[in-house]
């Protein structure tokens, strides 16, 4: 029997390759370098191997803008606009959470060797489930985002709610890799194939007697990808987690796992099943309801920060899942925007309470945050603007965001769960704007001053001014979603 070497795109890897080069470099250099690395040369590794990768994606685009999409790696692996983008917002948040994990590092007294090694294999696996084109290599692009984070989440040995949280993540998340499994076989078993392209092709092509295990595999693969972006009910793990672990890998969590997640998701769905479609809205349009509703009720009683942007991220869930239930290239391009300013923009929120907990990271209460504005504008405007972002106020990209999954969910017929999605937004917007309220206090005595290191207050202020200009000037990140999602759609 010949052996048959297929064809690989290098160019089409070389996001997921520099992330991937730059952790076996610190992992080498740690274990047979008889000095010990440093926290600015580890941290120099990382932001390096994260600019590696965004500088990859744009050359990457002009490529995809002129030639097309295609596939490579036996069509194992896609390459288009659709995965470009997605790439690029993970090696931004990459490059952010290195600056801002050497501060948390060095503050804690850390090295922090190992966080940068498994932080840039966790955010590799996120790519690779953006680019993969069947079911197997987004399998295994799971894994790899999620065994890297399972251990980054217990990373401080010294808090017992990080080993409770890496526990609880563990569990659940292998419970959810399982059923995703389940589901990815299943499909083989109704179509024949595990490649996205084939099945839609056989799906387009052929008429299934029995379609019953087509729709239990398409129904546990949406359950396994509702756990991974906090869908609910498969949301349960989402607070405790967020709240346990460090603060630095949050933000990388809330990030890289939205961004990841969603653009498998939205690739199954719309490029394998897209010809089902009567079979899997109904189900995405129970989860849109139940986001939206129970992310907004729920974190009415949060007073923990992390917690309260834990819910948030839930309610966020449901908006981006609109782009997804309407099943259009207008939706599909609606969910691109979101996920890309999200992922950003949750980055620099968490890196200001990474700030405002302290040594320890155990200061997460309401109650830190009050007068912050009163005795350190520029930190406490950065934040305002940061959850005004996220709540969809005007003239910040968040906005746009909102509007344009809540106009694409009109446009398919949704103009009932497009209310209930607005009723939820504005019940956010109220304990955000409670958040706000607290940082702008002026009944705060002996109140401590917040030390701001350069790096993190670099990444929080480019994020903040980055989301006033996008939402003023909407254009350029619009075209970029919409263009993509025409990538993708050829």
């Amino acid at each position: 029997m010949k052996l048959t070497i297929p064809s690989i795109d290098y160019l089409a890897l070389a996001p997921e390759l520099s992330l991937i080069t730059g952790s076996l470099l610190l992992l080498f250099a740690a274990a047979l370098m008889r000095q010990r690395l440093t926290r600015a040369q580890v941290t120099s590794v990382s932001a390096v191997a994260g600019l590696a990768a965004l500088v990859s994606t744009f050359f990457q685009w002009h490529s995809v803008s002129v030639h097309g999409a295609s596939v490579t790696a036996a069509s194992a692996v896609a390459f288009d606009g659709f995965s470009v983008l997605a790439s690029g917002v993970v090696a931004l948040c990459v490059v952010g959470t290195a600056f801002v994990a050497h501060d948390w590092l060095t503050r804690e007294g850390l090295r922090g060797t190992e966080f940068h090694i498994l932080a840039l294999a966790a955010s590799s696996g996120a790519m690779i489930m953006a680019q993969a084109n069947d079911l197997i290599v987004i399998f295994l692009g799971l894994e790899i985002l999620s065994i890297g984070l399972y251990v980054l989440v217990g990373f401080d040995r010294h808090r017992s709610v990080s080993a409770e949280a890496a526990l609880k993540y563990f569990l659940l998340g292998g419970f959810a890799s399982a059923i995703f499994a389940y589901g990815a076989a299943l499909t083989y078993g109704a179509t024949g194939s595990t490649n996205l392209t084939v099945i839609a092709n056989v799906l387009s092509t052929t008429y299934l007697v029995k379609s019953g295990i087509l729709l239990a595999g398409v129904g546990l693969l949406a359950v396994g990808f509702a756990f991974k972006i906090a869908a609910v009910p498969f949301h349960q793990w989402s607070p405790d987690v967020y709240d346990g672990a460090p603060t630095p890998v949050t933000g990388l969590m809330a990030g890289i796992v939205k961004v990841g997640a969603f653009a498998a998701f939205l690739r199954v769905m719309l490029e394998a099943v897209g010809t089902s479609q009567s079979s899997w809205r109904p189900i995405v349009l129970v989860l849109v309801v139940l986001s939206c509703l129970v992310g907004a009720v729920a974190g009415l009683a949060q007073r923990n920060i992390k917690r309260l942007l834990a819910y948030s991220s839930i309610n966020t869930a449901g908006f981006m899942l609109l782009g997804l239930w309407s099943g259009t290239p207008r939706g599909v391009s609606a969910t691109l925007y979101y996920v890309a300013i999200y992922a950003p923009l949750t980055l620099a929120t968490f890196a200001v309470a990474t700030l405002v907990g302290g040594r320890g990271d155990t200061q997460h209460s309401l109650d830190a945050y009050r007068g912050l504005a009163r005795r350190q504008p520029w930190l406490g405007g950065a934040l305002t603007v940061l959850l005004l972002a996220q709540s969809g106020a005007p003239f910040t990209t968040g906005f746009f965001a909102k509007f344009s999954v809540l106009e694409a969910a009109i446009g398919s017929g949704g103009a009932v769960v497009a209310a209930v999605a607005m009723v939820s937004a504005a019940v956010v917007a109220f304990y955000y704007l409670r958040v706000i309220l607290s940082i702008f206090a002026d009944d705060v005595h002996d109140a401590v001053r917040i030390d701001v290191p350069r790096s993190t207050g670099a990444v929080i202020g480019v994020v903040a001014g980055a989301s006033v200009v996008g939402g003023i000037w909407v254009g350029p990140l619009v075209d970029l979603a919409h263009r993509a999602s025409l990538l993708f759609f050829s």
